[in-house]
């Protein structure tokens, strides 16, 4: 497991956090933590945190809320209840003729999917990520899961296909055989095996789970937050752009890393030997 970084508070509840079964509770949660994080939790546990149109809105919304607050730096993603992080697309909105409730615009599927981001956002998987859960989960930059996680694309054993970005992300979160293993056969790998194999960063038991991915959030806000955003957004376009052009998204990052109050900061802290205060401006 990992330790927060020094100076680095975590929030005080480290239990599982309690559910909302209220049916007119929020399907989405949005809270803030101490040191710039937010924690962001779909608030469905009666069905699985199944994806309906309460899920994809309240996701986009959330989104749009941590985007636009500068005292929000990273983001924890996770789900009510432990009997899964998400079981995907709620099959009865899909039934009953709502499935295009499931998506937005911007956003894709869940409201979250395709959705431009440019803070950190880690998930925190209390259990079973199938189908259009995996689909989130890889759509998050970090992830730390419970051992009772499993992660898996079963559509193609219901006829479908893994449309929400799990048929590219997870050849690029796992070895190109084992993904395609995954895919072909609809068959999902335990936590442990996809800890060994890259996809997850940390593992940690239930108790402990939101404390391991404060604690992950907290190595990251000790560092300057436009330099983190820029260096994410060149990051994530690594797999997907030629060498000439990543060496251009590079130079720009660059530039407004330079025109930040912090780049005068991270000097002036080294040189009077004392920890940076970082605005993100």
């Amino acid at each position: 497991m990992v330790h927060p970084a020094p100076n680095q508070r975590l929030h005080q509840s480290l239990n599982p956090r309690p559910t909302m079964t209220d049916t007119t509770a929020p399907a989405v949660l949005i809270e803030r933590l101490p040191d710039h994080v937010a924690l962001v939790t779909i608030n469905r546990p009666e069905a699985r945190n199944a994806v309906n149109g309460d899920v994809a809105r309240g996701l986009h919304a959330a989104i749009d809320d941590t985007e636009a607050d500068d005292d929000v730096w990273v983001v924890i993603l996770t789900g009510a209840g432990s009997d899964a992080f998400s079981a995907g697309a709620d099959l009865k909105a899909v039934s009953t003729g709502r499935g295009n409730e499931l998506r937005t615009e911007r956003g894709g599927f869940a409201g979250f999917v395709h959705s431009p981001r440019s803070k950190p956002w880690i998930a925190a998987i209390n259990g079973p990520a199938l189908a259009g859960g995996c689909e989130i989960a890889l759509a998050c930059d970090l992830r730390v899961a419970v051992p009772q996680a499993r992660f898996g694309l079963p559509e193609v054993k219901r006829g479908l296909v893994a449309s929400a970005g799990g048929l590219y992300r997870l050849p690029r979160a796992l070895p190109q055989a084992v993904a395609l293993e995954m895919i072909l056969t609809g068959e999902p790998i335990p936590a442990e095996r996809a800890l060994q194999l890259g996809m997850i960063n940390v593992l940690a038991e239930r108790e402990g789970l939101l404390a391991a991915a404060q604690a992950l959030a907290a190595r990251i806000t000790v560092n300057a937050p436009v330099a983190v955003r820029q260096s994410l957004g060149v990051a994530k376009s690594a797999l997907d752009l030629t060498d000439a052009e990543l060496q251009g998204l590079s130079a720009k990052a660059q530039s407004a890393v330079m025109a930040s109050e912090d780049f005068k900061e991270g000097p002036r802290a080294f040189i009077e030997k004392r920890a940076p205060r970082w605005t993100g401006r």
